[in-house]
């Protein structure tokens, strides 16, 4: 029974409210208005319907999960004082009772608390912007790593084949980088101020870098290979070759200049996607680069979420902001209309601001990736990111 009460104003504010449309990553109101009902009296019918694409297995379907869920906030990283017991990491996850054990953990929480803050380490920084601090040994330490692995491709150039995906010849680029690996790590933690007291780090670092970079085995690269490289970054903040006054340098430095070479191996190499999500995903490959991007764009006064389909924007801008440069990479190698192949990126150009991206962002990765067990089985635990049974 209705109540006498009310007002069919009321009630009629209350059923618009009540389906605004939602962008489907981060559950924020978009602009777009909610179309009014067709009516039997109109003049003419409604058009036929047409769906610019079809439903996908691999759509989100918890999405109010993941609006309800609070915003990750940053963490400092808690420190690993010597002595060190370092040891070979391993696999632990094989069941979503492994990952909330994971994530009510102190490194679970802590790892998510280091990416929040590597993000909000970049607010409003342009890639260009000079650093706040001078880069450290060990950042600079990386910047060698990545132009050394660089350079290893092109001892290792493509070979003929016929298959779309995974050129054979990124398995001899994988090999030389398992040569190299334990050399390309002791430059990093020579720079430590006691590097005796990281004497064999290597053999727990090694396997985070190794699998930073895409599966030899099956040649694809993926958000868990990512999360990999992240996994190594936050090992480097626990034995303190990271600190904070480094972060904006890792983000538009480090992580710029990596990702820039896994879109050299992707394009060289052919890398599949790992675990595609297809036009469901934000990328084929990548997550953390819009993060760290929206946070860029983050109270920029002309530049909105809604601009990314200005195509001269994306021309001009796509070199300072890496947001801007994914979507760029993703208009170049997909082709179509950009909101059939790319819906989800299309849905998050409806949000009003990029704070209210960043932050659904933040909370899609924790619940699209850390939360996945085809993603997480893969995460290695050693002394410095520690299993709790």
């Amino acid at each position: 029974m209705s109540n006498p009460g009310s007002s069919p104003t009321s009630a009629s504010a209350h059923h618009d409210h009540a389906h605004a449309p939602l962008c489907r990553p981060c559950g924020a109101p978009t602009t777009a208005p909610t179309p009014a009902p067709w009516s039997g009296t109109s003049d003419s019918p409604p058009p036929a319907y047409r769906p610019i694409r079809l439903p996908a297995i691999n759509a989100p379907t918890n999405t109010a999960s993941i609006v309800l869920s609070p915003v990750p906030q940053p963490l400092p990283v808690p420190p690993a004082a010597p002595p060190h017991a370092f040891q070979t990491p391993t696999k632990r996850i094989a069941s979503p009772d492994d990952i909330a054990r994971f994530h009510a953990s102190l490194h679970g929480r802590h790892f998510l608390g280091f990416v929040a803050a590597l993000s909000a380490s970049v607010h409003g920084r342009k890639l260009s912007d000079p650093l706040p601090a001078a880069p450290s040994a060990a950042v600079s330490a990386l910047l060698d790593l990545i132009s050394a692995l660089t350079a290893l491709v092109a001892s290792a150039p493509p070979l003929p084949h016929n298959s779309r995906y995974g050129n054979p010849a990124f398995r001899l680029w994988h090999e030389k980088l398992t040569d190299s690996v334990s050399d390309l790590i002791a430059r990093i933690t020579s720079t430590a101020a006691s590097p005796a007291d990281l004497a064999g780090a290597e053999v727990e670092l090694a396997p985070y870098l190794l699998d930073s970079f895409g599966n030899a085995t099956r040649i694809d690269y993926g958000t868990g290979h990512e999360t990999n490289f992240a996994a190594f970054l936050y090992c480097l903040a626990r034995l303190g070759l990271i600190t904070e006054p480094d972060y904006p340098a890792v983000v538009l430095r480090v992580f710029a200049a990596y990702l820039s070479f896994m879109r050299t191996l992707q394009d060289t190499y052919q890398l599949e996607p790992a675990g595609s999500h297809g036009v469901w995903g934000l990328d084929d490959f990548h997550f953390l680069p819009f993060i760290f991007g929206a946070a860029q764009l983050i109270d920029h006064k002309y530049m909105k979420p809604k601009s990314i389909h200005n195509p001269d924007i994306l021309e001009n801008f796509s070199k300072e902001y890496m947001y801007l440069a994914c979507v760029a990479y993703v208009k170049k190698i997909k082709k179509g209309p950009f909101a059939e192949h790319s819906p989800m990126l299309d849905d998050i150009s409806g949000v009003p601001n990029w704070k209210k991206v960043n932050s659904g962002l933040l909370k899609m990765y924790k619940a699209e990736v850390l939360e996945k067990v085809p993603i997480m089985q893969h995460f290695l635990f050693g002394s410095l990111i520690k299993w709790e049974d």
